[in-house]
């Protein structure tokens, strides 16, 4: 069975995303002006090198998270309509799957017959654009937040798979 838990998670984590890369401005600026206050034991972590460094390699982090939510938006304008709200409601806005069921007029089975199709395309589409599970595992190694979320999602997955054994 083909699991889904890189799409479930650049979903789960989209919401979080301008939140993280407006902290990581904030870390950028506090980095550029403390640097002037230099002296004493803390001299050698604000030398011109070091905040360049810190800067150089938060704005990379930053340009990472941008780009992740990018390729959302790009996956989920690239599938029909109706799977991508559904993917929207459960993931980005956490609603409840009778809820979402009820508002689009499915029973629970059609529901989550119609999500894990959802899942596989937009799964689909983030390879087309270029990042297959391979990809992401490696393009996001370094967000260890992220990294949580895909091993929770994976874990569930394991989870039911023994289930079904």
């Amino acid at each position: 069975m083909k699991t889904n838990e890189w799409a479930k998670t650049i979903l789960y984590v989209y919401k979080y995303l301008n939140n993280v890369t407006d902290g990581i401005d904030n870390l950028i600026m506090r980095s550029a002006l403390n640097s002037f206050y230099s002296r004493g034991e803390r001299q050698a972590e604000n030398s011109v090198m070091s905040v360049a460094d810190k800067i150089i390699e938060l704005s990379a982090r930053k340009s990472r998270l941008v780009n992740l939510k990018v390729l959302a938006d790009k996956a989920l304008l690239s599938i029909e309509k109706g799977l991508a709200q559904i993917l929207i409601e459960r993931y980005m806005d956490n609603d409840e799957a009778e809820l979402i069921a009820q508002r689009h007029d499915l029973n629970i089975r059609t529901y989550f017959r119609r999500l894990s199709q959802a899942e596989i395309n937009f799964s689909q589409a983030m390879a087309r654009l270029g990042f297959n599970d391979q990809k992401l595992l490696k393009y996001l190694n370094n967000e260890r937040w992220i990294i949580e979320v895909y091993q929770k999602f994976k874990n569930e997955n394991d989870d039911i798979t023994e289930i079904e054994k």
